[in-house]
């Protein structure tokens, strides 16, 4: 807890004698405060005080609550900034699609849960026969493919199958049990437009020997990767994840809005981003609306943000249901306030497209995804629709890494000195280039993201399971 006090000074607009004590990253009133009246932080609208609040208080749970519109209504008022584009590259692998990879890195992907023990087993039974310029090769493992009906099948077959486009993968083995409603022949014909050549299926209940089966697999893989070479390619072909985590209250002034310029500076160079965590835009959405390129995409937005509240509604829970305790515990008090923080990681220039889940990233610009807020289900939905790296902003710290380089990016320096064994970059600086650089030396290959070694996906589950 810290005593803040703001001297009797005519330029700050606010004359502060004594105030309460404030746990750090925590608000305080600039002025008196009515109860009912708005609260504002960010220029916006963060709730209503539930009591009197006076000049040099202390605010947070105890006097203040969400006012957020389960029932508002939108409209387009198109305000965004345009971007004008400078040639640049990076240093990637070019892939037969187009698309060019920032690693060079091999998938074995389960259709289902049930033969995760096979493709674990066969990760580290390769582990040691990586060489040349291959990065690694992961097995990334579930507990889903039987058992989900309608959508949930549907999406896990989507996901998975969005996971083997990602341009990272330089190869991919499909291994499936046979017996599951994953079942690998509707990944082939759900891949087949890709016309990809680079991916290999097999069920174990089909072979003597499953092991020895995809270990032969694997390592024709390694002999056909290891050799590969990084060439220089057009920054259109770059895309980043943007998604934030452990949130606190310095996220919407630190780590956020520079990630926001980052996102700015990526589009300026031909590349993408996209942003997702659709329940954490409520409250902000409006903001997000007035930055849609055109009215199409305004309206697949407005339709994306009220079919999760319809969501929420339906399954009886509040649009409102947030911030987590972390979340209070650094600061953040309502839903508004954090979602004010979340959008700014989408910066400044226009939005030019609203994907659905597990579809792939089409257009230069930053696009918006349908995924919820959970670290993990998030960051893989970004990823599976094309995003090379997931810049990660945290206030509270996390090791997890979903199956693209995670870098994550600290709103304060506490945090990034205590866990320098997760954190990549501390953002309270608002260090703009060396942020960047970064960046720039994680997709040349130059850089490893401190959590680039864990691997983990995880599907956003909306049915029952049998």
């Amino acid at each position: 807890m810290s005593n803040y006090i703001i001297d009797e000074r005519d330029d700050v607009g606010v004359c502060l004698t004594k105030t309460d004590a404030v746990p750090k990253g925590h608000k305080f009133a600039l002025h008196d405060i009515k109860k009912g009246e708005k609260v504002k932080k960010y220029g916006y609208p963060i709730g209503r005080a539930t009591k009197d609040i006076k000049a040099g208080e202390w605010v947070h749970s105890h006097n203040l609550k969400s006012a957020l519109d389960e029932e508002a209504t939108y409209f387009y008022d198109f305000n965004a900034i345009s971007v004008p584009r400078q040639k640049a590259t990076f240093l990637g692998y070019k892939r037969k699609n187009g698309r060019a990879g920032i690693r060079n890195e091999i998938y074995i992907i389960p259709t289902v849960g049930c033969v995760n023990d096979v493709c674990i087993r066969l990760e580290k039974a390769v582990a040691p026969l990586i060489t040349g310029s291959i990065d690694g090769i992961y097995a990334l493992t579930h507990q889903f493919g039987c058992s989900q009906l309608g959508e949930d099948n549907q999406n896990v077959k989507k996901l998975l199958c969005s996971i083997a486009l990602n341009p990272n993968a330089t190869f991919v083995l499909f291994v499936g049990l046979g017996c599951e409603n994953n079942q690998l022949q509707a990944i082939k014909d759900y891949l087949k437009p890709f016309g990809k050549d680079n991916i290999v299926y097999f069920n174990c209940q089909d072979v003597e020997d499953e092991h020895e089966y995809g270990l032969s697999i694997l390592k024709d893989f390694i002999q056909k990767a290891k050799d590969l070479k990084r060439e220089e390619v057009d920054f259109s072909e770059l895309c980043i994840g943007l998604k934030c985590g452990g949130s606190d209250g310095f996220s919407g002034i630190t780590a956020n809005p520079l990630v926001g310029k980052i996102t700015d500076k990526i589009v300026s160079l031909g590349g993408s981003a996209i942003l997702t965590e659709v329940p954490e835009m409520f409250g902000a959405e409006q903001i997000l609306m007035n930055k849609c390129a055109d009215k199409s995409i305004f309206d697949n937005l407005v339709k994306m943000i009220e079919d999760f509240k319809n969501f929420y509604k339906s399954n009886g829970f509040p649009v409102y249901e947030n911030p987590s305790p972390g979340n209070k515990q650094g600061g953040i008090t309502t839903l508004e306030e954090k979602s004010l923080g979340c959008v700014q990681k989408a910066g400044n220039t226009k939005i030019v497209d609203v994907l659905p889940y597990a579809k792939q990233v089409e257009k230069s610009g930053v696009s918006l995804l349908n995924a919820p807020g959970n670290d993990l289900i998030a960051s893989t939905a970004l990823a599976a629709s094309g995003c090379q790296i997931v810049l990660f902003t945290t206030g509270r710290g996390t090791p997890f890494s979903t199956f693209v380089p995670t870098m994550k990016i600290a709103t304060n320096d506490n945090l990034s000195t205590f866990k320098s064994n997760w954190i990549d970059f501390s953002a309270y600086s608002m260090d703009e280039k060396g942020l960047f650089d970064l960046i720039i030396k994680t997709i040349n290959g130059n850089y490893k993201c401190k959590s680039e070694d864990v691997r983990e996906i995880a599907f956003y589950k909306t049915g029952v399971t049998l």
